[in-house]
C-alpha cells in the first residue's frame, strides 16, 4: 500500500469586488475500494461556513456562501490518502451502468470521430481490457497533447478535428471512443504524483470493474493517483462552480502537490 500526500490550492481575483457568492467545490478524495481518504484540512479566504454533501455520482464536495464583498476567493484543501489496490477502482453497480453507455454532453462522436472508429479493428481483441489498452495505445499515437490548443468547454469532436489538446480532451474522445465500441466509460478528475494542476482519466468497465486508464499518459492507473470524482463528461465534476454578483474580469491559479508520504 501507498501513502500519498496531497495538497490542492485555487486563488480566484476579481477586477470589481463580489458582493455575494455562492460556491460548490468537488475536491475531496473518494474513498473506493481502490483508495482511503485518510484525512485533511481545508481553508477558505475570506473566512465562511461551509457545508460537506455528495452530489448523485456520491461526488463529495463541499458547499457555501460568502455573504461579504471580497475581491479575492481562495480555497485550499490539504490531506492524506491511502492507495489500497490499483487492479480497480470499485466493483460495478449494475443500476448505475446505463448512463456511462451513450454519448453525453462533450462525449458525442460527430463526423470526425465517427471516421475515425471506422479504422480501428475492435474485434480482434479477446477482452474488453485488451480494447481499452490497444485503444489507449491507439489514441495517444494519433492525439498531441499541447497544453494552449484547447479551452475547457471544448468538446471531443472539436478537439479530436484539431488534433491536438490537453488531458481533459484525451479523456473525452478515448470516453466517446469506447462507448461506440459498447463499453461503459467514465470521466475521472483527480490528481497525479508530481507537481502542477489536476489530471484527468478514464475508467471503463471491464468484467463487472471499472478500471482506470490514462490516455495521455498512455498507461493503466496505479498508485500515483489520487481520485477526486467522476461522471459522463468533465462537466460532472468540474472542481469549481458558483453563482456570483459582481465580479467583473476573473484571474484563476492553481497550485497541485501531490507527493509519496515519508515512512508510509
Amino acid at each position: 500500500m501507498e501513502r500519498l500526500h496531497f495538497a490542492y490550492c485555487m486563488e480566484i481575483g476579481y477586477s470589481i469586488p463580489v458582493s455575494r457568492c455562492y460556491f460548490t467545490i468537488k475536491c475531496i478524495p473518494k474513498n473506493d475500494e481502490r483508495q482511503k481518504l485518510l484525512g485533511m484540512n481545508i481553508s477558505l479566504f475570506p473566512q465562511t461556513g461551509y457545508s460537506f454533501g455528495e452530489d448523485s455520482y456520491k461526488n463529495r464536495q463541499i458547499y457555501g456562501c460568502v455573504e461579504k464583498p471580497h475581491d479575492k476567493f481562495v480555497f485550499q484543501i490539504t490531506g492524506d490518502v491511502e492507495i489500497l489496490q490499483t487492479d480497480f477502482a470499485e466493483t460495478a453497480v449494475a443500476e448505475r451502468i446505463g448512463m456511462y453507455r451513450f454519448p453525453h454532453g462533450k462525449c458525442q462522436p460527430g463526423p470526425g470521430l465517427l471516421e475515425y472508429y471506422k479504422t480501428l479493428d475492435v474485434f480482434r481483441h479477446k477482452s474488453d481490457y485488451e480494447t481499452c489498452i490497444a485503444l489507449m495505445h491507439k489514441l495517444h499515437e494519433d492525439f498531441q497533447y499541447v497544453s494552449s490548443a484547447t479551452e475547457v468547454y471544448t468538446a471531443a469532436e472539436e478537439a479530436w478535428e484539431i488534433g491536438k489538446g490537453v488531458c481533459q480532451d484525451y479523456a473525452h474522445i478515448y470516453i466517446t471512443l469506447l462507448r461506440l465500441m459498447g463499453i461503459p466509460a467514465r470521466y475521472v478528475c483527480g490528481l497525479i504524483i508530481g507537481e502542477g494542476a489536476s489530471h484527468a482519466w478514464v475508467e471503463a468497465l471491464c468484467k463487472e470493474k471499472w478500471i482506470g486508464f490514462d490516455p495521455t499518459n498512455d498507461c493503466i492507473v496505479l498508485d500515483s493517483y489520487i481520485k477526486l470524482g467522476d461522471g459522463r463528461d468533465a462537466s460532472e465534476c468540474a472542481i469549481n462552480r458558483g453563482i456570483m454578483w459582481g465580479g467583473g474580469a476573473q484571474s484563476q491559479k492553481i497550485s497541485v502537490s501531490v507527493e509519496r508520504k515519508s515512512g508510509a
